[in-house]
Parts: structure tokens; C-alpha cells; sequence
């Protein structure tokens, strides 16, 4: 019989990043657009060198996917589910540079495979998807120049570095916690050439345009992180409770294989990463401890990990418990993946919940319903927009033209925009984040639709006040119940009362 041919460590990652894939396309079947969806497909309609509380990268994605693909749910998730295979690919690069073989490479693929934490981020359109491969990609050339002295490689690390600016700002982050990993090894001597100045200086011209426009409106993105720190909206975490959570996120049998990476880091060669996670983890706890945060800085853990792993296990006696540790794994993957990717239609969710006890933690303090927020966010929003539609087309055709619709936070205002075309909206306006920037659109508040504000409030500036409809998906968030109301005069120019809407939260 002819032999086969043995299964390389590139067909293996190959494997599990089309797997990875696979998967991505194939779950939110059941459900609709995310929240956050809507809102970043707004930008994308709205291209600029800034936003409110994003860098520009994830709206010219969400354009180029708008102007090839459509604005389908399985087209805009495209990207974030290649940019997941991606990583996996790059997870496993990371090993094979750090010394490792096909099961250590295997393993470290397989850790980014089946964490739950970045099967969440990897499925939706999302900045969180693409920050990994900027700070994984700055700890692969730092790797490299590490291991072969090429400092003109500094020169790729700022261009990455650079374009993971304009991705996300927490690339200060990483790429500080990397230079100060760097002061505090004999690696030191890496950083006084002038390729690394260079180097930072590319990182500095592509990060400009989204610098000069903070600076012209006044650096939006801090107000409002000190807005959502004051008013308590995220879930507050102990240092214990955080990494409780990052265990959870990263799959709990997969915490010796990251923990073990930390290990191998500190001992040799390239303890960088090792310092650089230990003060990434440091600042994301003090500043903003959201675990999702910390997720882009683990696959150098894994792939690390599983250098060790391969080492450890490398006599023939130990062989046996690479496919039993890797296949528990697998289970315990496959039992915690419905908790948190939307696998399961809404009604089997809830029993598998039921039954197995499993259920994702807590973000944000807000009440809950039938389902956990991540799945609840992606109700409701075509059936608010349709109910709005019934309101607009019931006005008189004089005054539908000037007949504004205002939603309350950018879900409610993306939900019209996004498909309010459909049923003949005009495009809504709101104060919450970037809305605010983009202004009334010339409404005077003659005629407006307002979604979800209280009745009383409402009478305290327009002459006419009348609750017309609601909207209340049983899956939606309960904060998303809401009254539908019809206002007329508005008291004052809304022009001028515009800065009073602003919601930066």
C-alpha cells in the first residue's frame, strides 16, 4: 500500500485557520446585525481621519466591504472572520520562529482556535478583530530582529505599528510596553540606530492624520472615556476577578499553555514579551480593566507556550498526552463556543444555558433579558426601524420632507440608517458619539420622531408631544423597549440646542 504523505506543520495551521473560517461564516445564522455593527457601518458611510471613539480603519473597511460586497451580514463579517484566520496563521508563525515544530505550532493555532474571548471578537465588524494581527505583527518582527540583529526590520515594525494606530489607540499601549520591555533587557542595545528612528518616525506620519484630528476637536476619545468611567457603566473587576475572566475568555485548559509561555519568555532570549505583556496587563488594569482589552497580547503566549509544551513532551513516553490534552481542549471548546459565538438559535440558547450552567460574564451593569447582552444586541433593530416607517409614512406628505428622526444612541440611529432606505427614511440623527459630530442635517425640529426618550422630558421642549408606537423585541435589551413619540415646535433653534444633546457615553 502506498504511504501517505505525513501532515506537515503548514497543513496542519492551514487546517485550523480554515476551520476557524468555516466557522465564522457559518454562525449568526439565527440572529442579526450587533449593535456596534450598525454604528461602524454609519462610519463607513461617513469616511474621516477620526471618530468619537474609534480610529479610521474599521470605517474604510466597512466602505470597501460596503462598495464590493453589500451591507449583507455574511458580507461585512468577511473581513473580521479572515482577519481571525489570519491570526491563527500568524500564532502559528510565531511559534515556528521562536524554535517550535508541527506541535507546537499545532498547539498555539489551536489555542487561538478555540479561545472563546476571540471567537467573539473575530465575528463581528469590529476594530477589536484586526488590533491582534498590529500587536502580534510588532512581536513577530521584534522576534526576528532579535534572532537575526536585521534592524532595517524596524522599519516594517513602524509601518505596522503606524497602520495599528490608525486601528486602535491602545497600539500606545503594546508599543510602549514593548520599548519598555526592551530598556529592561540586555536587548536594550536594539533601540539606539537609527532604523528604529526611522522607524518611529513612519509610525508617527501615519498616525498624524488621525492625530491632527483629535486635536482639532479636541481629543473627543479621552472625554469620553472619562464620561464612561464616571458614570459606572462597565462591570468593576478585582485583579483576581480580571484574570478570573482572561482564564474564562481563553479557554481554561489553554491557561497552562499561555502561563507556561509567560514561563519560557522570562528564561531566555526574548524575555521582552514576557516584561511587555506583564506592563500591557498592568496599564489596561489600571486605566480600563475590560478583559477584551488584554486579548490581543495572548498569542505570543500560546505560541510561546507551545514551544514548551513541545519540549516537555518531546520523549516517547509523554507522546500519548499531546492528543488527550489537545482533545479535551476541543471539548471544552465545543461546550463554551454556543456561550458566546451565536452557534444555537435564541430558544436552544437558552436551554443549553440551562442545562450546562454556562454563561458569559458581564461587561457592562445593564439589565438583562432572556439573553446575554452580546446576543440580545443583535435583536430588534429592523423591527424599531419598521415601526418608525409606520410613523413617518403616516404624517402627511407635506410634512414628511421636514420630518427629522431622532434616536437616542448610535444602535437606534444606525438601525434607520442601515434600513431605513428600505422602508423610505430619511437618515437619522442623534447626540450620541460620532452622530453628534455629523450635526442635525439641517432638521429645525419642526416635525420630529424622537425614539426612546420620556414623555415628560419631551414636553419640556416641544409644543406637541404624542407617544405613537413602541418597540419591544422579547430578545432585545430591555433598555431597548422603547416608546416611540411624534413632536412638534420645538422651543428652540435646534442649531443652536444642538451642543446640549451630545452623549459621549
Amino acid at each position: 500500500m502506498p504511504r501517505t504523505a505525513p501532515l506537515t506543520a503548514g497543513m496542519l495551521v492551514a487546517a485550523l485557520a480554515a476551520l476557524k473560517l468555516i466557522l465564522h461564516l457559518y454562525a449568526g445564522r439565527y440572529y442579526g446585525y450587533f449593535v456596534d455593527e450598525l454604528y461602524n457601518l454609519a462610519l463607513a458611510r461617513h469616511l474621516a481621519w477620526g471618530y468619537v471613539d474609534v480610529a479610521p480603519i474599521i470605517a474604510l473597511i466597512g466602505r470597501v466591504e460596503l462598495t464590493l460586497f453589500g451591507s449583507s451580514l455574511s458580507a461585512i463579517r468577511l473581513a473580521p472572520a479572515l482577519a481571525g484566520a489570519a491570526l491563527v496563521l500568524l500564532t502559528a508563525a510565531i511559534a515556528r520562529e521562536l524554535g517550535g515544530g508541527r506541535f507546537a505550532q499545532g498547539l498555539a493555532a489551536l489555542c487561538i482556535l478555540l479561545a472563546p474571548g476571540i471567537l467573539v471578537m473575530d465575528h463581528f465588524l469590529n476594530v477589536n478583530a484586526l488590533e491582534p494581527l498590529c500587536w502580534m505583527g510588532c512581536a513577530l518582527l521584534l522576534i526576528r530582529i532579535v534572532s537575526t540583529g536585521n534592524e532595517k526590520l524596524w522599519l516594517y515594525f513602524g509601518l505596522l505599528a503606524g497602520l495599528g494606530l490608525e486601528t486602535k489607540h491602545s497600539m500606545l499601549i503594546f508599543g510602549f510596553a514593548l520599548v519598555a520591555g526592551l530598556l529592561l533587557t540586555p536587548q536594550r542595545r536594539r533601540l539606539f540606530n537609527r532604523w528604529l528612528v526611522l522607524a518611529g518616525l513612519l509610525a508617527f506620519l501615519l498616525f498624524l492624520p488621525n492625530l491632527l484630528w483629535n486635536i482639532q476637536h479636541h481629543f473627543p476619545f479621552l472625554e469620553l472615556q472619562e464620561n464612561i468611567r464616571r458614570d459606572g457603566r462597565n462591570v468593576s473587576l478585582s485583579l483576581g476577578s480580571f484574570f478570573g475572566q482572561e482564564i474564562l475568555a481563553m479557554l481554561p485548559l489553554s491557561a497552562p499553555v499561555w502561563i507556561a509561555g509567560l514561563w519560557w519568555l522570562l528564561r531566555g532570549p526574548y524575555r521582552v514579551l514576557a516584561f511587555a505583556f506583564a506592563i500591557t496587563t498592568a496599564i489596561i488594569f489600571a486605566v480600563n480593566p475590560r478583559t477584551y482589552y488584554l486579548f490581543p497580547a495572548f498569542p505570543m503566549l500560546f505560541a510561546a507556550g507551545g514551544v514548551q509544551f513541545e519540549r516537555w513532551l518531546a520523549r516517547p513516553r509523554l507522546g500519548w498526552i499531546k492528543p488527550a490534552y489537545c482533545a479535551l481542549m476541543v471539548t471544552m471548546g465545543a461546550l463554551l463556543a454556543p456561550t458566546l459565538l451565536p452557534l444555537l438559535p435564541p430558544e436552544v440558547y437558552i436551554r443549553y444555558v440551562k442545562a450546562t450552567r454556562l454563561e458569559p460574564p458581564r461587561i457592562e451593569n445593564h439589565k438583562l433579558g432572556p439573553l446575554p447582552q452580546l446576543f440580545a444586541d443583535q435583536f430588534g433593530w429592523e423591527d424599531m426601524a419598521a415601526a418608525v416607517a409606520r410613523v413617518y409614512h403616516s404624517l402627511p406628505a407635506d410634512i414628511r420632507p421636514r420630518t427629522a428622526i431622532l434616536g437616542q444612541n448610535y444602535g437606534q440611529a444606525g438601525a434607520i440608517d442601515l434600513f431605513g432606505p428600505k422602508y423610505g427614511l430619511p437618515p437619522a440623527i442623534s447626540g450620541h458619539q460620532n452622530y453628534f459630530l455629523w450635526g442635525p442635517r439641517g432638521a429645525t425640529g419642526e416635525s420630529m420622531i424622537v425614539m426612546g426618550d420620556r414623555q415628560e422630558v419631551l414636553e419640556s421642549k416641544f409644543a406637541s408631544v404624542q407617544k405613537v408606537a413602541r418597540a419591544a423585541h422579547p430578545y432585545a435589551m430591555p433598555y431597548e423597549h422603547i416608546d416611540i413619540f411624534y413632536c412638534r415646535g420645538f422651543k428652540f433653534p435646534l442649531a443652536e440646542a444642538w451642543p446640549k444633546v451630545k452623549n459621549w457615553h
